[in-house]
């Protein structure tokens, strides 16, 4: 059947790969070049065909002829494209050499968009992407459900075994018992926690009312104390060999001070002789006579002294010198 029939019979009958919109007719056959619906890139009424398609990020260039069209397993010829893009499009230009330049042009054209979205994809994965998960309402309510009931049996599987745990202790059954080991040491383990943590709390009401004391002791306790205080703060009265040692030390210093202050007294008079020889005339004797009589009038300097002595077996004592 020629191609010319075969296009008359897909456009104007029904073809399962036409899409037809306002605007254009698209086709969703999987070895379309371009994606349209028209004469030129039908891959069924074109006996002579090629196209470019993906797998798993590599690039293979489809070719159909005349002579496999009577072997539908054979038809189409696959050749692998590099992932270089020079050696890819050399590939393509020559396994089309004597195909029609519009093929040739769509092909090179496709293969190029190919490689753009594969780049895009591997920038994709190496950013960081939000993983979006689904709410799953059904599911949540059926296992909020569940909790609730397995909460519901728990408390009665324990109320069940709390009610023969007691009638265990009070023998309603008698001497004849059938429960299982591991049940019967719980119950054991149980009592004998119970029974430590009794032990535990009298311990503790003991030392709380050991340490406890009645607010009377308390009061007597601190009036012993501040007694104990008062008693330890006294004033005892010197012996008179410590007061004789004290004005003995007192004497010296008293006679230290004076001559000192002889010394200075006479080396100011010694200064003021050497001055009164260098000056002469009325102005050394005027000199003279006025330091005469300022030494009349102020005679000897008086300087009171005062000392405290306090230690804990010494009364103070202050003692005036000149």
């Amino acid at each position: 059947m020629s191609d010319d029939v075969v296009w008359s019979i897909i456009n104007e009958n029904l073809c399962s790969y036409k899409v037809k919109t306002k605007t254009q007719t698209f086709c969703r056959n999987e070895y379309n070049l371009t994606g349209l619906c028209n004469r030129a890139t039908c891959p069924l009424a074109n006996s002579q065909y090629a196209t470019v398609r993906e797998d798993k990020g590599i690039c293979y260039l489809y070719m159909k002829t005349v002579e496999r069209s009577a072997f539908p397993s054979k038809m189409w010829e696959r050749v692998k494209l590099s992932k270089d893009l020079d050696k890819a499009l050399r590939q393509i230009n020559v396994n089309l050499i004597y195909w029609p330049k519009f093929m040739k042009a769509k092909c090179r054209q496709r293969f190029l968009k190919i490689q753009q979205y594969l780049i895009r994809m591997r920038k994709l994965r190496l950013r960081r992407q939000k993983k979006l998960t689904p709410v799953r309402l059904k599911i949540d309510r059926r296992e909020t459900r569940r909790e609730q009931k397995a909460l519901i049996a728990a408390r009665l599987d324990t109320n069940i075994e709390q009610e023969l745990l007691k009638r265990l202790k009070e023998g309603t059954y008698g001497d004849i018992y059938n429960f299982s080991q591991v049940a019967f040491d719980k119950a054991l383990d149980a009592e004998e926690m119970e029974s430590e943590a009794e032990e535990g709390e009298k311990e503790n009401e003991s030392d709380e009312e050991e340490t406890e004391i009645n607010p009377e002791i308390e009061r007597e306790l601190e009036g012993e104390y501040e007694d104990s205080e008062e008693e330890t703060h006294e004033f005892v009265e010197a012996e008179d060999s410590d007061i004789m040692s004290d004005e003995e030390d007192l004497e010296e210093l008293n006679s230290r001070v004076t001559k000192l202050l002889e010394k200075s007294s006479q080396a100011e008079s010694s200064s003021d002789e050497e001055s009164a020889d260098e000056v002469s005339g009325p102005s050394k004797k005027r000199k003279l006579e006025t330091k005469a009589k300022k030494k009349r009038k102020t005679g000897k300097k008086k300087m009171e002294i005062e000392y405290e002595i306090e230690s804990s077996s010494l009364p103070k004592v202050k003692v005036l010198g000149r």
